[in-house]
């Protein structure tokens, strides 16, 4: 199970001030942290206004480049400015993302076919919006599969996103995203299935319960790497618990050896 570190994010309001203040110590502090805690990307997200993400996301990239030395999952709605800060990053990373909207395949798919190192962050939407029945995610999924193999990008290097909905939106939300991912993966047994976990329990008391919860049955249907926060405990410790329950972790050694280090268990 892969982790993409989502706390680097304009969208959380104290990383918002330190991107408006150039708060380098506080955004090197966060890389630094999730990279320790395990991460094996990290997001970065400007979320600003678009006349200054493109100064917001090269700031970033230097600060996150010299605190940290996992690859980066670079991060915005705009596929034209995924393009442009492509170059400063050093290491091979995620592009994130593509999807059947615009012309962000048109975009991306050549940036991704001239790197072949670097893998892609793959969504289940279109013109139409997210794609909400199971039916519509799978359709868009093989799509961008097929056209991502136009480009000669092969499935192991695509991390679809089904989209997983708030639950008290779309009551059958983790269903429908588990029944998504069972066909994907039958159909491109190499290809990855990410999520963004905390968007299933959005509107919900006790979040984290309801996150871990998802998180376990997702892994049963498929996941490969979740958009998570590689700090929160309870995550780490549903991974290991459920890589040993689904027989991934022989004689539960990774599980036992985690015990031992005190990344699970009782504090």
């Amino acid at each position: 199970m892969k982790i993409i570190g989502e706390k680097i994010n304009g969208a959380i309001p104290k990383v918002a001030e330190a991107i408006e203040k150039r708060d380098s110590a506080f955004i090197a502090n966060l890389a630094a942290q999730q990279e320790a805690a395990g991460a094996d990307y990290i997001d970065i997200c400007a979320g600003t206004n678009p006349d200054e993400e493109y100064d917001a996301l090269c700031w970033l990239i230097d600060v996150v480049q010299k605190n940290a030395q996992c690859p980066i999952c670079i991060d915005s709605p705009d596929p034209k400015m995924l393009k442009k800060v492509f170059q400063k990053i050093s290491l091979p990373g995620l592009i994130n993302s593509i999807s059947l909207e615009g012309s962000k395949c048109e975009i991306l798919l050549p940036v991704l076919r001239e790197n072949p190192e670097w893998g892609v962050v793959a969504l289940c939407c279109d013109d139409s919006g997210i794609a909400s029945s199971v039916e519509d995610k799978i359709r868009i999924a093989l799509r961008l599969i097929e056209m991502a193999g136009e480009y000669g990008i092969t499935p192991d290097r695509i991390h679809i996103d089904p989209l997983v909905l708030s639950l008290p939106t779309v009551n059958s939300s983790a269903m429908d995203f588990c029944r998504a991912a069972g066909e994907i993966k039958r159909q491109y047994p190499d290809v990855n299935i990410t999520a963004a976990l905390s968007n299933i329990s959005f509107g919900m008391p006790a979040r984290g319960l309801v996150n871990r919860t998802f998180l376990a049955m997702a892994m049963l249907a498929g996941l490969d790497s979740v958009i998570s926060d590689p700090l929160n405990r309870s995550v780490i410790e549903t991974i290991f618990a459920a890589n040993a329950l689904l027989g991934r972790d022989r004689l539960c050694r990774n599980y036992n050896k985690a015990f031992r280090a005190g990344k699970i268990g009782a504090l």
